[in-house]
């Protein structure tokens, strides 16, 4: 069956107070949608023809990245257009 809403909003609030205390700890997402492909900040998994997005630039992100201050915790993985 469906899962109980209680424990969906509890997960959620959980989540949320995460985030909020990793941002507080420098911890931010890193952006990777249409900008320029970086090794040091995006891992490229697949490349693909669009007309959409510049040649080397992200085309899509399949799984987020994050940074805490100037570090990289985990690269985004990424699709870059050719």
């Amino acid at each position: 069956g469906d899962a109980d809403p209680k424990f969906k909003e509890g997960m959620e609030l959980i989540f949320k107070q995460l985030m909020g205390v990793l941002e507080k700890a420098g911890v931010t997402e890193i952006q990777a949608l249409g900008q320029e492909f970086d090794p040091n900040f995006h891992n490229a998994v697949m490349m693909e023809d669009t007309d959409e997005y510049e040649s080397n630039h992200v085309s899509g992100v399949i799984q987020k990245g994050y940074m805490m201050k100037s570090k990289v915790l985990r690269p985004s993985m990424v699709k870059v257009a050719k």
